[in-house]
Formats: structure tokens, C-alpha cells, sequence
């Protein structure tokens, strides 16, 4: 039945849907999994996102993939999937490659349904510094091997932080190789219990022997730095996990700070040394606007706190960046910035055309704004022939995102959803609402499919080994559809015709009141 209601959904053209997919391998089965989850925006812009495939993929090559992810699609009668956000993997490139081919209609051709996840490229451009082994950092990691190596030294280590009165409760984190924010946690870890290190060396001797040096104030200045240096990359990557709301139009804000945090420590002693290699690794994937999807950018235009006016700021740091020998002046990244905006405008009106195509819209005046009946004054033939000859300004010409972009910003605010205010406007602007409904679900991360492998290992225990494969997905999606944490997708019509049966109405009426007779007897 869950199946039944989002399968209705999912298969209606209007609802644009962007899909996320990673792979797993069970340790208990020895079998490789791919899941993906399915992201939209209803008509009353409430964002959703839902499990739709936990399948058995045979391999990891590239036609694999795409076979089981068109399946997916087709099985699902999905008509629009505008993108696809996987990680940086090269046979994930060759797999869209391949899916798009069999996705007719779909943006310029595909060219931008491929969407990286930001979570993956921030850790590899972190990992690119932290290949570097720094001094200080090296003999901490040392010594935190050493104590969490064996339960009497992790014993002998919490007395050590007794006795030097830390005040901290937290203990020292391991670190795991693949993940760079384990090493930041097991800094942060170490720093807020630093003076123990010391009083463990006297109550364990064979410490300063093993490790070589007992971790010193020294030590922990730098360590300092280094977390300050890295908290601005932790803060990103939680940022850019969130999948219950939109962020995509966030991403040139995102990738702009990081941008300006690197450049702001290049010149810094304690990390020129690791600067160049994550720059050159963040200019692989975001020193170039041309290497960005453009859905990306149409994605500022349609944030009414940035539009236009932020767009040529995006676009003046992203030259300055790249005209490191300074063979460009001031005026020409200027006079490119502006044409790169005009251009990206041309490309959202195109894009917007087709919103207006599938309305069964001619033109842009014909619907958006109907023109008003004027009566002129009869005897006054001058007044009419000049109201009649549009020789005077008239906003009937104009589109629904020219009005749009022609709007000034509004203020910034903290707590401002970009959902509420599409839907408070939508009245307004209700061909631009729904591309921007559509746009802005796309997803920067691949968490939501990520996040679905520790439910995974929940269902597949040492006990449950012998589950086919058919279980296991039915196991997993329909938790997912059922789970407090999902909105319901609404079938309004039932929902009133429910609300309509006065019989079911005295059922539930009665129901809550036996539920409490139950409760008070129970003393609950």
C-alpha cells in the first residue's frame, strides 16, 4: 500500500525528483548493495526524501550501475529526474554517462545531471593537507594509539585525568584513515584533556619510552591551530549533510568561503606547507565556473537574498582566484563577471521557457499578466492614441523572471526558508515557483543514500545472514516509508473524504477515550 502511494506520486511528470546512490557491501552476506533515495518538493513545497532501491549490484563497473539504476527508474515510472548526486568515483562518471543516454528530455542533454557530492570533494581536499605529516600532530596520534591500545592503559589514563583535575568529560577519540574528521576529533579529543598526558607518563613508564616524547605545551599550541584551520571544513561538511531541507542554493556561498579560508592561511608559516596541494585539488573541482553545473547557479538566481547581485560577486572572486599571474585587470574580471551573470541569466530564461511550454503558455504576457481593460476617454482622441501606441513603459511585457530578477534582494535574515517564502510568493510568480521548487530539491551530498547503510547493518546482523535479498529491501524501504521522521505525502482527496465519514469519526472518538480508561487503570 506504502508502495501503491508513492509509486502515484513519483510517476507524475510534474514532480521533478533528484536521485541519490551510493554502494555497500554486507560484511555478514558478502554482498554488494545499492541504495537510492528518491528527493522532491511538493506542490506545498515541503521537501521529501525516500528509500525507493536496496538491490543486489553485481558489480562495481559502470554498466552494472547504470543497469540497475535505470531499472530503478523505470520500475518506479519515474518521468522527470532532473539529477543524479554521487560521489567522485570514476566509474560512477561512466555510469551517468550511460543513464543519460536513455533519459530523453533532460537539460541540454545531460550535460548537467551530474551532480558531485561536496561531502566527498571537502574530504578530499582536506586529506590532500593532512597527507603532510606535521610534527606535533604525528607524536599526539602516537601517544593516543599507545593509551587506547589496551583497557589497563585506557584504565590508568581516566585515574591520570582524575588526579590532574581535568574537568572535561570527554575521552580520547580513535581515528579512522578514510575519514579525515576522525583525526580533527581525536585533536579536539586530546586538546580537552591535555593536562592528563603528562601525569599518565609518571603513573606508566613504558609511555615516554614507546611513543618517545610525552605530548607538551608546545605540542598542543599547534594542535590548537590546526583545529581552528580545520573547524572550518567540520562546519561544512555537517552543513552540507543535512538532507531534510534545501541547501543546494547555498553551494557558491559554500565553496567561496572555503576558497577564501585557504587563501586567507596560504601565506600562514603553520600551513603554507599544506595550502597548495588542497588548492589545487579545490581547483580541480570548483576553481573553474565552467566545470560547475549550471543548476548550481540557477539555484542563487532563485534565492531572493542573493539573485543577480551576488551572482557577479561569485563570479569576480572566482576570476580573481584563478588570475594568479595577474594577466587580467581590475576592469576586464569586471566586464567577464558581467557577462558571465548575463549569460547565466540567458540560460535560466531558456530554461524558464520550457516551464512556460509545459503550461501550454505561447508567451510570457499572455497568462502571467493578463492586461487590464482601460477605458479611455472618448472625446480625448490625443490621450488615446498615445495609451494605444506603447511609446510609454509597460510591465505586461516582461516575464515572470524578469520581474523576478528585477526585484531588489530582500534582507538577510537568520531564520528565513526559502521554501516559505516561494510559497508565499508562488501567487506572484507561479511559473518561476515551480522551477524553483524543482531546482532547489537537488542534493549537494550523497548522505541520505549513505545514511541508509546503518540501517542496513540493523537489518543484517550475524543472525540474519540467510535474509534474501528481496527481504532486505522490503525490510529497509518500508521502515523508511513508515519512519515518524518521513512526512506523509498527502492524497487530499482521501484525507477529506475521511474527515467526511462521521462513522470512522465516532471509531477514533471512541478509540482515544478506551486508550485513557487503559492508561488510568495502568497508573500510566
Amino acid at each position: 500500500m506504502e508502495r501503491q502511494k508513492l509509486y502515484k506520486h513519483l510517476s507524475n511528470p510534474k514532480t521533478a525528483i533528484h536521485l541519490t546512490t551510493d554502494t555497500w557491501t554486507s560484511s555478514c552476506q558478502k554482498i554488494n548493495y545499492m541504495v537510492v533515495t528518491a528527493h522532491f518538493i511538493t506542490e506545498d513545497f515541503v521537501m521529501h526524501k525516500r528509500v525507493v532501491n536496496f538491490r543486489e549490484v553485481d558489480t562495481h563497473k559502470a554498466e552494472d550501475m547504470a543497469r540497475e539504476l535505470l531499472i530503478c527508474i523505470n520500475e518506479w515510472g519515474m518521468k522527470n529526474v532532473m539529477t543524479m548526486t554521487v560521489d567522485n568515483a570514476k566509474t560512477n562518471d561512466a555510469a551517468i554517462n550511460i543513464i543519460v543516454k536513455e533519459l530523453p528530455g533532460i537539460y541540454e542533454n545531460g550535460k548537467h545531471f551530474h551532480i558531485r557530492c561536496m561531502a566527498h570533494i571537502i574530504n578530499l581536499v582536506v586529506k590532500m593537507g593532512l597527507k603532510h605529516e606535521v610534527y606535533h600532530v604525528k607524536n599526539l596520534q602516537d601517544a593516543v594509539k599507545y593509551i587506547r591500545a589496551s583497557p589497563q592503559q585506557i584504565k590508568t589514563f581516566k585515574q591520570a585525568m582524575k588526579d590532574a583535575a581535568v574537568e572535561s568529560q570527554r575521552f580520547l577519540c580513535g581515528e579512522t584513515p578514510t575519514r579525515w574528521n576522525s583525526t580533527f576529533e581525536l585533536l579536539r579529543s586530546a586538546y580537552d584533556v591535555k593536562d592528563a598526558f603528562v601525569e599518565y607518563s609518571h603513573q606508566d613508564p613504558m609511555f615516554q619510552k614507546t611513543v618517545g616524547r610525552v605530548p607538551s605545551h608546545s605540542d598542543f599550541e599547534m594542535i590548537k591551530k590546526m583545529m581552528e584551520f580545520l573547524e572550518k571544513f567540520k562546519k561544512k561538511t555537517e552543513k552540507v549533510l543535512c538532507s531534510t531541507k534545501p541547501i543546494f542554493h547555498t553551494y557558491t556561498r559554500e565553496i567561496l568561503d572555503i576558497e577564501q579560508h585557504l587563501r586567507k592561511h596560504e601565506t600562514n608559516p603553520d600551513f603554507m606547507f599544506m595550502v597548495p596541494d588542497m588548492k589545487d585539488k579545490y581547483d580541480k573541482y570548483w576553481g573553474d565556473y565552467d566545470t560547475i553545473s549550471d543548476y548550481v547557479f540557477f539555484a542563487t538566481l532563485l534565492d531572493p537574498q542573493c539573485k543577480s547581485k551576488f551572482m557577479k560577486v561569485v563570479f569576480t572572486q572566482m576570476l580573481k582566484a584563478k588570475n594568479k599571474d595577474k594577466k587580467m585587470s581590475a576592469d576586464e574580471i569586471e566586464s567577464k563577471a558581467r557577462a558571465k551573470v548575463i549569460d547565466i541569466e540567458c540560460k535560466l530564461d531558456k530554461f524558464f521557457k520550457t516551464y512556460l511550454e509545459r503550461s501550454n503558455m505561447t508567451s510570457s504576457s499572455q497568462q502571467e499578466t493578463p492586461e487590464e481593460v482601460v477605458n479611455f476617454d472618448d472625446e480625448n482622441e490625443f490621450f488615446g492614441s498615445y495609451m494605444t501606441s506603447g511609446s510609454f513603459p509597460s510591465t505586461s511585457s516582461e516575464s515572470q523572471l524578469q520581474r523576478y530578477l528585477n526585484e531588489d534582494p530582500i534582507g538577510f535574515d537568520k531564520g528565513y526558508d526559502i521554501l516559505t517564502w516561494w510559497k508565499n510568493n508562488a501567487v506572484r510568480f507561479p511559473i518561476v515557483a515551480r522551477m524553483a521548487r524543482d531546482i532547489l530539491g537537488m542534493q549537494i551530498s550523497t548522505v541520505a543514500s549513505e545514511s541508509t547503510f546503518s540501517n542496513g547493518r540493523r537489518v543484517i546482523t550475524d543472525y540474519r545472514t540467510n535474509l534474501s535479498v528481496v527481504i532486505v529491501e522490503a525490510l529497509i524501504c518500508t521502515q523508511d516509508w513508515l519512519r515518524k521522521s518521513s512526512l506523509p505525502i498527502y492524497d487530499y482527496d482521501e484525507v477529506y473524504d475521511v474527515l467526511a465519514d462521521d462513522e470512522l469519526a465516532i471509531d477514533i472518538v471512541d478509540a482515544i477515550h478506551n486508550l485513557k480508561l487503559t492508561g488510568k487503570r495502568s497508573g500510566n
